[in-house]
C-alpha cells in the first residue's frame, strides 16, 4: 500500500444548466458528507462555477475547471484565464482532455502551456493523457503517452509539480462502456510512474497521484483501486448522477 490519498473527480463536461449543476452539487455533498478517507472534486461547466462553489463551500468537496487559457486577459473570445478559475472557487483545472484534443485542437504544445498558466496561479492542473484505439491496436501506447508526458511538462522542475494530478484516460474506453482491465490499468499507471521517476525524481514520482479515466462506474471501482499504481478516478458520465458518483467515492 502506498500513502497516497485517493483523488476522485467528477469531470460534468457539457450537462447541466445552472440550476442542474447546483442540485446536483448539493445532493452530492450531503451524501458524501461522512467521507474523510478520499479526496473529492467536481467540475462542472464554466457558467455553473461560481454559483456551484457556493453550494458547496461548507462542504470537504473541491471545484475544478474543464479547461483554462493561458493568458491573464485579452482580445480572446470565448476563452477563460486562470484568474477567472481561481475567483469562480477552483482550486483544480483539468488540462489535455482527449476531447480537447480530438475536437478543438489542443496538442502537446498548448497543454504545456495550460499546465505552466495553471500552476503561477496556485491551480492544481489535473493533467490528462491518453491514447486511442488505433494506438492501441498498434502497441503505440507507450510511445503516445511518454511523448505527451515529456511534451506536457517539458520545462517544469520537481517543485512545480507537487500539486500535480496525472490522469490516465485510454481513449478507446471513454463513453464506449470499454474499461481496461485493472491489470492493464496497472501497467501504464506504473509505466507513467516510472517515467515521472526517471524526469522528476523519485520523491515526486512516489507523491504525484495518477487517476484512471475511462467508463468508471460503481462496479470497477473497487478493483481498479486495489492496483498499487491507482491513486484515484476521472469520472465522466457516471458522475452526472450524484447517487451513482457517491457510491464510487465510497468504493471501499
Amino acid at each position: 500500500m502506498n500513502n497516497r490519498r485517493p483523488f476522485i473527480a467528477g469531470n460534468w463536461k457539457m450537462y447541466k444548466t445552472c440550476a442542474e449543476a447546483v442540485e446536483t452539487a448539493k445532493t452530492l455533498t450531503g451524501l458524501v458528507s461522512d467521507v474523510k478517507n478520499v479526496d473529492v472534486m467536481i467540475a462542472p461547466p464554466f457558467t455553473a462555477l461560481s454559483q456551484v462553489h457556493e453550494a458547496i463551500k461548507e462542504s470537504s468537496v473541491m471545484l475544478g475547471a474543464q479547461n483554462i487559457f493561458w493568458e491573464k486577459e485579452g482580445a480572446y473570445t470565448g476563452e477563460i484565464s486562470p484568474g477567472m478559475i481561481a475567483s469562480a472557487g477552483c482550486r483544480y483545472v483539468i488540462i489535455g482532455h482527449s476531447e480537447r484534443r480530438q475536437f478543438f485542437g489542443e496538442t502537446d504544445l498548448s497543454v504545456n502551456k495550460k499546465i505552466r498558466a495553471a500552476i503561477n496561479n496556485s491551480l492544481a492542473p489535473v493533467f490528462c493523457v491518453g491514447e486511442t484505439e488505433k494506438e492501441r491496436d498498434g502497441k503505440d501506447t507507450f510511445n503516445i503517452l511518454d511523448k505527451q508526458l515529456k511534451m506536457g511538462l517539458e520545462g517544469f522542475s520537481p517543485g512545480d509539480l507537487e500539486r500535480m494530478i496525472l490522469a490516465y484516460e485510454p481513449v478507446w474506453a471513454i463513453g464506449t462502456g470499454k474499461t481496461a482491465t485493472s491489470a492493464q490499468a496497472q501497467e501504464v499507471h506504473r509505466f507513467l510512474r516510472n517515467l515521472i521517476e526517471n524526469l522528476f525524481g523519485k520523491k515526486i514520482a512516489g507523491s504525484v497521484r495518477i487517476l484512471y479515466g475511462g467508463s468508471v462506474k460503481p462496479e470497477n471501482i473497487g478493483e481498479l483501486m486495489s492496483m498499487p499504481d491507482i491513486d484515484g478516478a476521472l469520472v465522466g458520465g457516471a458522475s452526472l448522477n450524484a447517487e451513482k458518483f457517491a457510491e464510487i467515492i465510497k468504493y471501499k
